[in-house]
């Protein structure tokens, strides 16, 4: 405890972030340290597993006394420990699920094992005091495209989901082909800027009618083939004009179909999440398309879209409120479901 308020410390390590938040009363921000280890991965144009997992155990005890500086507290003040636990690299994972483990055998904290995608919806949480379920929830992310209703919190429906390739493992393979290189998410969005989102008119796929879920390998597909074209053609590629039409093309099913499902069930709020949540083109198309059908869109800054361990620490909270703990015999799931 520390001022009467309670205090979590949450820890993510699912993929190659190594990060520590703490929060009081589940959505007052303490502290936020986030240690990335994009600068390598760039070299070998994604991330490699297994170094991920070393620069994990260099990086954990630092993140950890960082972030307790900043929060101006010991670690004894705190109350709780939360952690990911699936899904993502299962190396990594460990390493945050061993970190948690250690600091709540040593110092006699309870433990909560906390969903990593239920992470990124609680982000809204701090970002949004006033939020509270049930709304509709979007989560764009490098390997999940997931339409959920979210029914309480850490509670949440999956109405739609991905077949194949996630929307921004579309974007970081087709920015790797028109050279852009990784991370792909972000370098598209800002190429697209420059670039004419209809140049290309790529096909928009929303599969059988009445579906949320999503498919963009045939978008990727298409997209890498009139690349080859060209470049068979002799054609020069205009990087900016592939990115703003491929861009464009993701974005409006995803959008198209997270305003359908909201209006479907009765929610007047569809909450972002996830690391292509910052997206600065899905972020404008949404909150236009919400204003037309009375629907408001809440999207957590930049900041918290990326893996965080705020959100961490904020779900784990909730979880901790319904008396959901964790044991000693955690272990990481890496292929944990929504």
């Amino acid at each position: 405890m520390k001022n009467g308020k309670h205090i979590t410390l949450g820890i993510e390590s699912s993929c190659d972030e190594t990060a520590i938040g703490i929060v009081a009363d589940g959505r007052e921000v303490l502290a936020n340290v986030i240690s990335s280890q994009i600068d390598i991965h760039t070299a070998f144009g994604g991330v490699v597993p297994e170094i991920a997992s070393r620069r994990h155990l260099e990086n954990i005890n630092g993140v950890l006394s960082q972030a307790l500086e900043e929060a101006q507290i010991t670690i004894n003040e705190v109350d709780l420990v939360g952690v990911t636990y699936g899904p993502g690299l299962v190396g990594a994972l460990l390493v945050g699920v061993a970190a948690a483990k250690a600091i709540s055998f040593a110092k006699d904290i309870p433990l909560v094992a906390v969903n990593h995608m239920h992470g990124h919806i609680a982000a809204n949480y701090v970002e949004y005091p006033e939020l509270e379920p049930p709304f509709m929830g979007l989560v764009v992310s490098g390997g999940h495209t997931n339409i959920v209703f979210v029914k309480d919190y850490n509670q949440c429906e999956t109405l739609g989901e991905t077949r194949d390739d996630a929307a921004g493992e579309a974007f970081d393979k087709v920015a790797r082909v028109i050279g852009l290189g990784y991370p792909g998410g972000p370098k598209v969005d800002r190429a697209a800027k420059e670039g004419d989102p209809h140049a290309i008119e790529f096909k928009r796929v929303y599969l059988e009618p009445g579906s949320y879920d999503f498919s963009f390998s045939g978008l990727k597909t298409a997209a890498l083939n009139h690349i080859n074209s060209c470049r068979q053609a002799g054609k020069e590629i205009n990087v900016a004009d592939m990115a703003a039409s491929f861009q464009e093309a993701v974005v409006e099913v995803i959008v198209n179909k997270a305003i359908s499902a909201a209006r479907e069930f009765g929610q007047n709020r569809i909450v972002m999440a996830g690391g292509v949540a910052s997206n600065s083109r899905l972020r404008e198309m949404i909150r236009e398309e919400g204003e037309k059908y009375g629907i408001q869109v809440m999207q957590p800054r930049p900041l918290y879209c990326t893996d965080n361990g705020v959100m961490i620490a904020c779900s784990a909270y909730y979880k901790m409120k319904k008396g959901e703990f964790a044991g000693p015999d955690l272990d990481a799931i890496p292929g944990l479901e929504f």
